[in-house]
């Protein structure tokens, strides 16, 4: 029989020494140093990449492991097209490759794949990779693995604000329903809790476009970790540091960190 979450978090803070209250139900992380760590391997940046998708799946795991309900992975935003076409072409081959590859630990550990992001200029490869993926992982009701695959914030809350508009207009909606919970729950990520620990690697101080609106009140967490050398003891590092914060939400009374 398989653990509950709350399970997992009580043992994952026995063992951190933390509250299990303060592990946060939602991660959310940027992803980034792939190829800076190729060319410190002197590698093309491309084994770079196929590196960071070994610690996706390691990270995820233990995430699975710590009693973690969501994950989201910044994988690739609306931005990244502007990178040198064979770089792209590459990595389209790579999410592909991974979505299908993926699957059986996918199942095996009753992980939920979902995109987060825009299916618009997706090779067809991919979104036939990532339908199927996320078909036959539809079921499984553990950990939520969301990726964010051709993302980028404000497109997603433009988006957002035409689906709201076009209801309005249709007369679904009153312009007292258009209030946060209404915009919230036409995002790509209606229905899942904001998440409580923004991580980013390569210890860059910038958001990129990521979630803008869910990480409103988000613990930003930052590592000099390059993405492909991340790992386990360093995402318990942010979960204790996390779970030492006080977060006020714009009070002035602190709260614990979850």
């Amino acid at each position: 029989m398989s653990q509950s979450f709350e399970e997992k978090r009580q043992q994952t803070a026995d063992r951190l020494g933390i509250d299990p209250n303060s592990i946060p139900r939602h991660i959310a992380v940027i992803m980034d140093g792939n190829g800076r760590w190729a060319q410190k391997q002197g590698l093309s940046r491309y084994r770079g990449h196929e590196q960071g998708g070994k610690t996706v799946e390691d990270v995820a795991l233990y995430c699975v492991a710590l009693g973690i309900e969501y994950l989201t992975l910044y994988s690739f935003s609306v931005e990244n097209w502007k990178r040198p076409r064979e770089e792209v072409d590459f990595l389209m081959y790579l999410y592909s490759r991974y979505l299908e590859g993926i699957r059986p630990i996918l199942m095996e550990n009753n992980v939920r794949l979902l995109h987060v992001g825009s299916k618009e200029r997706l090779p067809q490869m991919v979104l036939d990779s990532l339908h199927e993926t996320m078909e036959i992982t539809g079921k499984n009701d553990g950990m939520v693995l969301g990726l964010a695959l051709n993302y980028g914030a404000r497109t997603e809350i433009v988006e957002a604000t035409k689906k709201i508009a076009a209801e309005y207009k249709s007369g679904e909606l009153e312009l007292d329903d258009i209030d946060i919970d209404c915009l919230a729950g036409h995002l790509y990520t209606a229905g899942w809790p904001d998440p409580e620990l923004l991580i980013r690697t390569s210890g860059e101080l910038r958001f990129s476009n990521f979630l803008l609106w869910q990480i409103s009140y988000s613990e930003f967490y930052v590592t000099e970790t390059l993405w492909p050398d991340f790992s386990r003891d360093d995402l318990d590092e942010a979960i204790k540091t996390y779970s030492g914060r006080s977060r006020r939400f714009g009070d002035i009374t602190s709260q614990p960190a979850s």
